[in-house]
């Protein structure tokens, strides 16, 4: 007969059973007791679907355990024994199978009270050491500890394919106010898939992915993998550099990409390559074209191909479509090795309603808002995080630093930041709440993003952030100190808007539009920009870059490559989406490979080219980027030549200069005079409109001699032949 001395109460077991247990530890593992006057240590354990159970001590003998009239939880006392006690137990079940198990309950909490703390003050710099699964040896046992944030839940257990599913077997110990429940699982190694699931405070059950996971089981399973990494990385020439750079003062030409229809094998059902398979081919393709970054669309895990990777579910996990975890190191590493820098796309502005994820994440609004006003994002149909919140701000920086830490990650792009800026963005009146001053800046986002930046220069140096910032907000990316959101480059979307539209109009009536491609330098300085030419205006019917271009097939591409000179030569970095070099006419489709068979077509071998030259002229020039951010690195010569739709300007460096002319009409201009600040000759770096080019090759220029004739306010000039749609670019001789 069972001894009630060291039986656990009723309401404990009822507790355990109905899956409502928070403490499970203070009933199962091993506990010092006295029992009918004899000290010792009581054994408890559990499993829903057991019969009977054995404790077997390591250092041998063993003890039968009886099992509660109420359930099957099983108890063995053991006189004169002392804690730490190490055992195993041996579980029967109803189909007579049998099973040898380290106790989980016999372990202390694998997370410390300073974990907890700055958690709670939302300052954890390194959080994702914290939660998550990790690999573990504890007392000489290898296993794994899960700790998941669910301050609102009535319990939460943790199943996976190491309890068969069963949400009964392995409830988790909550760590008081913090609100994480933990649990060290021997046995337990990398690969296993897991969830949590989360019982709420009305009783529902929600299975939930690890919002901390570091590997994902691909769609539509979704379970969260416990994964250890073995890379050894081999950029610490890279990094260490990186370190020192000034990037307002560097050349950066970034080309950015889409990992899953880069480059596709349509021989085996159109799959995707891998982070391996990619590297090598990309690099290469990279390198020929002078690009200096690859920024990667999100490879943030993510259940629905068509949000491109927008949708994020997995803010710590490298999708799995392209391989594992250390498969993408692998890809960053070979990048550095090559001199190429990577950019991620991050998103931490919204996330989607996946049921599996962070959306009523404790059966509450734990990461996102309660209000709808507040958490709905109207445009995506996806959901704003709570930014007011010390737990979810701590959540995204450290899901940034993650990245840059542990993957090496050169630079974060943060996508839609203007939807996180303002309370009415793409609401109507009375579906909006002014912040508590009365306005319509959402200043908690304003605060997390001030956060994240100085997190960034603080803890990775050298490391950049990239804010896609579509209106006139003040001083995105001036430093926190100075009252700036602390951003280190910006988009130029005015820009791109100002500058395709202007591309996009016959040549007959440019003349009457210049305003519109000369306007940005007004406002040029007072962020610092990049370019971008991106993915996003080459979709939802905008066109292809090449088909925006007017006239014949001809023109389009001499207009191509006057627009990617102009982009090339200004003030500012620049960003080019994949495939531009392909000039495809069809829009980007993620669900198909760039049309690499356009490689083979002599215009675009002609763009292909171009691009080679160009990248390189921009690579080994640094006055095209050796004073970006300052006034006296660009001067215009000529803005006002409406007439003949000709802009005009020197950039300069420290120790060289450049002239860069353009000619937005089809019709040769000869003779066309324009002031020069320099004596001597002119040397021709680049003409766009080379044969090499597949240009038209009008009266080429080698070199041209400056004249004592004042002109444009310069004291000199040169009378150059300008080609129809056209760019020269001019070196003064040393």
């Amino acid at each position: 007969m069972t001894d009630p001395a060291y039986l656990p109460s009723p309401a404990d077991v009822s507790a355990l059973l109905n899956g409502d247990q928070t403490d499970p530890h203070r009933i199962l593992g091993a506990h010092a007791e006295t029992v009918g006057g004899v000290d010792g240590v009581i054994v408890r354990t559990y499993h829903p679907e057991a019969v009977r159970a054995e404790c077997l001590l390591d250092d041998g003998g063993s003890a039968p355990m009886d099992v509660d009239p109420a359930g099957p939880v099983f108890s063995a006392f053991l006189p004169g024994r002392t804690l730490p006690l190490k055992y195993r137990v041996r579980l029967w079940f109803r189909d007579g199978q049998s099973d040898e198990r380290r106790d989980p309950y016999s372990f202390l909490p694998t997370l410390g009270e300073h974990d907890q703390h700055y958690f709670g003050e939302g300052t954890h710099r390194r959080l994702w050491e914290a939660l998550g699964a990790h690999p573990r040896t504890i007392d000489g046992v290898d296993g794994t500890a899960f700790a998941v944030w669910a301050p609102n839940a009535r319990s939460v257990n943790l199943i996976g394919e190491f309890c068969s599913w069963d949400g009964r077997v392995l409830p988790m110990r909550c760590m008081g106010s913090s609100g994480i429940f933990e649990l060290f699982v021997p046995g337990v190694g990398p690969g296993s898939l897991y969830k949590f699931e989360v019982k709420t405070k009305d009783g529902h059950l929600r299975v939930k992915a690890d919002p901390f996971a570091f590997s994902a089981e691909p769609p539509p399973g979704n379970a969260s993998r416990v994964t250890a990494s073995s890379y050894q990385w081999a950029d610490e020439e890279w990094v260490e550099e990186r370190r020192r750079k000034d990037w307002y003062r560097s050349a950066m030409s970034i080309y950015e990409v889409h990992l899953g229809s880069w480059a596709r094998v349509p021989e085996q059902h159109n799959r995707s390559l891998s982070y391996r398979e990619i590297a090598p081919r990309l690099i290469e393709h990279v390198k020929r074209l002078g690009f200096t970054h690859i920024e990667l669309m999100p490879v943030t895990e993510h259940p629905f191909d068509g949000s491109w990777g927008y949708q994020t579910t997995g803010y710590f996990a490298p999708t799995s479509r392209f391989g594992d975890p250390d498969d993408f190191r692998f890809f960053v590493d070979s990048c550095h090795q090559n001199g190429i820098g990577v950019i991620l796309d991050w998103v931490p502005a919204h996330f989607p309603k996946d049921d599996f994820a962070l959306r009523l994440f404790d059966g509450t609004a734990l990461y996102e808002h309660e209000d709808p006003k507040l958490a709905e994002h109207p445009d995506w149909g996806t959901l704003v995080f709570n930014f007011g919140r010390n737990e979810v701000r701590n959540f995204l920086i450290a899901s940034a630093l993650y990245w840059l830490s542990e993957y090496h990650i050169d630079g974060l792009r943060v996508d839609a930041v203007a939807s996180m800026l303002y309370r009415d963005y793409s609401r109507e009146e009375g579906q909006w709440i002014p912040h508590p001053y009365g306005g319509r800046q959402d200043l908690e986002a304003v605060g997390f993003l001030r956060a994240m930046n100085e997190a960034v220069r603080i803890e990775q140096p050298g490391c950049i952030t990239i804010a896609e910032e579509s209106t006139a907000w003040p001083a995105v990316t001036k430093p926190v100190g100075e009252d700036g959101l602390g951003f280190t480059f910006k988009w130029n979307m005015g820009w791109m808007h100002d500058t395709l539209q202007y591309f996009s109009k016959d040549p007959v009536y440019r003349r009457y539009h210049q305003n519109d491609l000369t306007f940005a330098m007004i406002y040029e300085y007072t962020e610092t920009f990049i370019m971008p030419l991106s993915h996003d205006e080459v979709v939802h019917g905008k066109k292809s870059l090449l088909d925006k271009m007017p006239g014949d097939a001809w023109q389009k591409f001499a207009g191509l490559r006057t627009l990617l000179t102009y982009q090339y030569t200004r003030p500012g970095k620049q960003l080019l989406f994949m495939g531009t070099e392909l000039a495809p006419w069809n829009e980007w489709d993620y669900r198909h490979s760039l049309d690499w068979h356009l490689a083979e077509d002599f215009q675009r071998q002609g763009l292909m080219r171009f691009l080679e030259d160009m990248g390189a002229l921009y690579r080994d020039s640094p006055c095209l980027w050796s004073k970006d951010p300052d006034h006296d690195g660009f001067q215009w010569i000529d803005a006002a030549d409406h007439e003949n739709s000709i802009i005009s300007y020197m950039r300069w460096g420290h120790d060289g200069a450049l002239l860069v002319l353009l000619n937005f009409t089809p019709v040769p201009r000869a003779s066309y005079r324009i002031g020069v600040p320099h004596s001597g000759s002119y040397v021709c770096r680049l003409s766009s409109d080379d044969p090499r080019y597949q240009g038209s090759g009008w009266n080429p220029i080698s070199r041209v001699e400056s004249e004592q004739v004042a002109f444009h306010g310069q004291a000199r000039s040169i009378c150059v032949d300008v080609p129809p749609l056209a760019a020269l670019i001019l070196e003064p001789e040393a």
